[in-house]
């Protein structure tokens, strides 16, 4: 690997870290695109060669990940929760959810409290891998 491909794998890193620790954040690819120093036409395709996904559907994931958590593990509404981790419609919130879990936020609270297990264990597990992919059982 030269080094301006590790220089530019590591800028992208830099962007993808900045999802993960303001996911509940407005953030939009300009914003990001900044982080990582280039432009936001660069920084997507860089971003879907890197991860498979692009930046969008990463950040929409993320999102979802943690309402999962929210959902089983708290009494807040759905709304509440969709607000919390970012979104600002609940429509496009039960969407997303729906697409990437492949059931319904209520029906995913339905299946109560999540069981007592090592927290890398468990992360692993629920942790939704893309869209268009069958849900796990």
């Amino acid at each position: 690997m030269t080094g301006a491909v590790e220089d530019t794998n590591r800028r992208i890193l830099r962007a993808r870290d900045a999802m993960d620790r303001a996911y509940a954040e407005p953030l939009d690819v300009p914003t990001l695109a900044g982080i990582a120093h280039v432009s936001p036409a660069h920084f997507i395709r860089t971003f879907r060669a890197t991860f498979g996904e692009t930046p969008h559907r990463y950040l929409q994931r993320r999102r979802v990940e943690r309402a999962m958590f929210l959902l089983r593990s708290t009494d807040r509404s759905v709304t509440d929760i969709c607000m919390a981790v970012g979104f600002s419609s609940l429509g496009t919130f039960s969407r997303v959810f729906r697409a990437v879990v492949g059931e319904s936020p209520s029906a995913h609270r339905r299946r109560g409290p999540l069981p007592a297990a090592p927290s890398c264990f468990a992360m692993a597990w629920l942790r939704p891998s893309s869209f268009g992919e069958a849900p796990r059982a």
